[in-house]
């Protein structure tokens, strides 16, 4: 049992030393410092680090603004910026390795700073708080990572158009209640996926815009009685400006919120893409053929080809909702302003970006090497009756109202089947006739499943060239 709690990870407090790092920013009110179990708990190095640049390149432009105002001397502002830049050359180089022991990023490279410049590195933080340090730094790591994931979504949404364009015309069943309905397009359904996705990239560029203010200056929560320049720095930091509110500013997870929603809605509209794929690739429907290097087989039926990275991506749907409802209870009874809580925002949301990346790639290789069986598609098109709204629709062009229409085609549908017929066109025209006078030969060439799909040719409809228009409407989007 020993050894498995070790392996485990359940034995940490074991590994970690047996008392705290000497450098902890908060340490001098304290006469005593939690136990080294107790500071492991309470650290987030491991999950902060990965904001290391963000806070060189926020105390890079903190340390240059307390120079420009006079609050440090300008030589020292110079050698905090100098020494900060070769800080983040050796951590990109792997030169300087990010000690776990830290309390988190923000100790670890004052600490190293400080170390290496002495008093000159204690400078660094007049003016500041950790609050509105991890709070820029947060922002700073989504402004350059959400721009990352919207480029993902829109090499996926590629890789579908491109299919799209090549099955414009390809005919398959539409499904409503999982029942075949009417028939569409390939192309049409695989452009339904990607307006989907387009919609995921507003809602990641919607969120970009509202966090897109700089929170450096606001301290804990009450500002600075330094004569700090917060224009200053948000601009040197590439933000649109300075916060409002400097309570509000370290308070604030708004934007976690919004991106892990949007994170959200992104992973179930993989997770339905996929449903369609898992189903498609099935033997009942044998309508896709996924590439064997995007399938797995079984350890004991040596026959089986499984759709596992299609089922992967549908499971891991759940985590990307489950972060966002942490995220929604960890905020929901927090009082205004910072909180320990809040450290727990950073886990949620790194881990439902780095879920939305990875299973977009994955879906987008599995899509770009998919294979479908149009053959199969436009036979599953026959049979089922897709053809019956047609029906009334020609009906209603010969002047008929819409519900004596559908009562017609409903009637002409139940005479079929109770004749065995699996299709409206298998009936004579005096057979028709006998439903409404109103049916003419022409009636035959309209229930073709190329035909019912090429009528409903209004904006948005699965009609090829009106797939066409709305491939290329998508592709200027993405230019």
């Amino acid at each position: 049992m020993k050894e498995q709690e070790k392996k485990s990870g359940s034995g940490a407090a074991a590994k970690s030393p047996e008392t705290p790092p000497a450098q902890v920013l908060w340490a001098g009110r304290l006469a005593e410092r939690p136990g080294a179990e107790a500071f492991a708990f309470q650290s987030s190095i491991a999950v902060d680090r990965r904001l290391a640049l963000e806070d060189i390149r926020g105390s890079r432009a903190h340390a240059a603004m307390l120079g420009r105002q006079g609050i440090i001397p300008a030589a020292a502002a110079a050698a905090l910026d100098a020494e900060l830049a070769v800080i983040a050359g050796e951590l990109e180089s792997g030169a300087l390795v990010i000690d776990e022991s830290a309390e988190d990023i923000h100790s670890f490279i004052e600490g190293v700073l400080t170390a290496r410049l002495g008093d000159t590195g204690r400078m660094v933080h007049a003016g500041r708080s950790r609050n509105d340090q991890v709070a820029v730094d947060f922002r700073l790591y989504l402004k350059r990572v959400v721009p990352e994931l919207r480029g993902e979504l829109a090499e996926t949404m590629a890789v579908l158009l491109d299919q799209a364009e090549k099955h414009a015309a390809s005919v398959m069943p539409g499904y409503t209640h999982l029942q075949r309905a009417q028939p569409v397009t390939l192309g049409h359904h695989l452009t339904a996926w990607c307006a989907g996705l387009d919609r995921d990239r507003g809602r990641f560029g919607d969120a970009l815009v509202r966090l897109d203010r700089c929170p450096l200056g606001s301290g804990a929560l009450a500002g600075s009685g330094l004569p700090l320049d917060r224009e200053a720095a948000a601009r040197d930091l590439g933000f649109a400006g300075p916060t409002l509110n400097s309570m509000d500013s370290v308070a604030d997870r708004d934007f976690a919120l919004e991106l892990a929603a949007a994170c959200a809605v992104t992973m179930v509209h993989l997770s339905r893409f996929c449903e369609d794929v898992i189903l498609w690739a099935s033997g009942e429907f044998r309508f896709i053929n996924l590439a064997e290097s995007w399938s797995t087989g079984s350890s004991i039926m040596p026959q089986k080809k499984n759709p596992d990275f299609a089922e992967l991506i549908r499971g891991k749907s759940g985590r990307t909702a489950g972060n966002l409802v942490s995220l929604l209870t960890l905020l929901k009874g927090l009082p205004y302003a910072y909180d320990k809580d809040l450290q727990e925002d950073k886990e949620a949301l790194f881990d439902s970006l780095d879920t939305v990346r990875s299973c977009l790639r994955m879906f987008r290789g599995m899509m770009d090497s998919a294979v479908f069986n149009t053959e199969r598609m436009a036979a599953a098109c026959s049979g089922g009756f897709l053809e019956a709204t047609d029906a009334a629709d020609y009906l209603v062009r010969k002047g008929l109202p819409f519900r004596k229409a559908h009562e017609a085609a409903a009637l002409v549908v139940r005479d079929c089947m109770e004749a065995g017929q699996g299709a409206i066109g298998e009936r004579t025209l005096d057979q028709l006739k006998a439903r409404s006078g109103l049916f003419e030969a022409d009636i035959y060439q309209a229930l073709s499943p190329a035909a019912c799909a090429a009528a409903r040719n209004l904006p948005g409809g699965p009609a090829p060239e009106e797939v066409r228009r709305q491939i290329g409407e998508l592709r200027k989007r993405l230019a």
